[in-house]
């Protein structure tokens, strides 16, 4: 079991995104991703992969508009399979369906990535256990080595039967204007540890997680945030164990000076670069 995804971490729970058009993405997620309808209006659908549980939701604004290049927000949003034999019945169903992919062994884990038909970026993946990562110094080695494909294929022959029960969004990884104010936001506002780092980008994580978050400058140093209309993301949540927990994120966050507002039933910040976050329970 993922005790990462949990109390008493910190961690993404739900991923909302921009769309140019609801019908057309929803034939690429349903039928290429594998994750199920659990809500749908006009201009919204909320995706689940176990039936009961939101991962992400596709919105169509009004007016909306294409990505422009060179801004911050989404690289890409993450989703945790269960295990290995997961993720051979996932590789082997998008070799079948012909879709462009692209794979990386990261140590400690093992990914896919693929684009949306709007250019929102998405990794599979699954992890190595956590006994398996090597710490030095306290941030855990990662890198970007070739992913055995044919090993993973190996682990299972089971049926394509869409997204299993059990798999999370593991992680968020986003484009920001300025690293060192990024980083100051997610560490001494919202608590999270610096667990690694890569050229002009940072990893970060609660309870040791190899990152829940990753941000990086690779639109470069300054890119703008994208206008509300814009294909990309509208928001993510970070879910906080409890309201302690999360009073005490609020308070750090008012003190670095960053705006906090109250909505129905959970707050509501940004970072420096605009990219929107839900604070839950």
């Amino acid at each position: 079991m993922d005790k990462f995804h949990q109390a008493p971490n910190i961690y993404v729970g739900e991923v909302d995104i921009k769309v140019k058009n609801l019908e057309y993405s929803l034939t690429f997620y349903q039928n290429i991703m594998g994750f199920q309808v659990l809500e749908k209006s006009e201009r919204q659908a909320v995706l689940t992969a176990d039936g009961k549980t939101p991962l992400l939701t596709l919105e169509q604004p009004k007016d909306v508009v294409a990505k422009t290049g060179r801004t911050s927000g989404l690289y890409h949003f993450a989703i945790l399979l269960p295990s290995r034999a997961d993720l051979s019945v996932f590789l082997r169903h998008i070799i079948q369906t012909g879709y462009p992919l692209g794979a990386a062994d990261h140590y400690v884990s093992e990914a896919l990535y693929l684009n949306d038909p709007d250019g929102n970026g998405i990794e599979v993946y699954r992890d190595r256990p956590s006994s398996e990562w090597k710490w030095n110094n306290g941030l855990v080695e990662m890198a970007t080595e070739e992913l055995d494909g044919n090993g993973i294929i190996a682990e299972s022959d089971a049926e394509w039967t869409g997204l299993p029960v059990g798999t999370l969004m593991g992680h968020i990884h986003l484009h920001v204007a300025d690293l060192k104010k990024a980083e100051e936001f997610y560490t001494k506002g919202l608590g999270l540890e610096v667990v690694s780092y890569y050229p002009q980008a940072a990893f970060l994580s609660s309870g040791r997680y190899h990152h829940h978050i990753a941000i990086n400058t690779w639109q470069g140093q300054g890119a703008v945030t994208p206008p509300k209309n814009s294909v990309g993301l509208n928001w993510y949540s970070l879910v906080f164990p409890n309201q302690a927990a999360r009073e005490k994120a609020i308070n750090q966050l008012k003190q670095i000076g960053a705006q906090v507002t109250e909505e129905a039933d959970f707050f509501v910040t940004e970072d420096p670069s605009g990219n929107q976050i839900r604070l839950v329970i």
